[in-house]
């Protein structure tokens, strides 16, 4: 009889644990499901905030440009945290293809932000930043070929030659948005 006692309390004991478990999923359910809400109310806030800009003309200009260079501000940000969030490789192949990765990435959102650019600048402005573009991008292939050297003939040279152009690549995208985008 004592034995059943001590066995029963020992479950009772468990589904209170049990219990208490679904108590906060269901605390979480809801957390979720208000935070949600509030993202959707701000979705439509923003929308709707977007519809009235956009009638309002001349001004609007201004202010999309404006919201350009915030958004790819953020959007560089993100990808820079996610860089720094990945795990690294553990072989020189994984590595090589990590940082070949990383360099193809930014090297895309630099075509895309100079496309932006042609949209905003004037011709006299985008015939200055072209010109400048050619000049970094012999300068960029100088100074990551300069820092493969120190590794001549190892295996990481090939490494760092693309680990220094996805670096130089990352730091050019934001200075056009810094000093193009509008």
């Amino acid at each position: 009889m004592n034995n059943n006692r001590k066995i029963l309390t020992v479950i009772f004991i468990q589904v209170l644990f049990i219990l208490a478990a679904c108590g906060n999923s269901s605390d979480e359910l809801s957390t979720k499901s208000k935070t949600n809400s509030t993202e959707s109310t701000n979705d439509d806030f923003l929308k709707a905030n977007t519809t009235e800009n956009s009638s309002e003309g001349a001004d609007n200009r201004e202010l999309n440009t404006e919201s350009k260079k915030e958004e790819y501000l953020k959007k560089l940000n993100e990808m820079e945290e996610a860089d720094r969030n990945t795990e690294a490789g553990t072989t020189m192949v994984e590595l090589k293809e990590q940082e070949a990765e990383r360099y193809r990435k930014w090297d895309v959102e630099l075509n895309e932000i100079y496309g932006v650019l042609k949209e905003q600048l004037s011709t006299e402005q985008m015939d200055k930043l072209r010109e400048e573009q050619r000049n970094w991008l012999i300068r960029r292939d100088e100074i990551a070929k300069e820092a493969s050297l120190k590794y001549k003939g190892g295996s990481m040279e090939s490494l760092e030659y693309v680990a220094t152009l996805a670096s130089l690549t990352r730091e050019r995208c934001y200075e056009l948005v810094a000093k193009y985008m509008k």
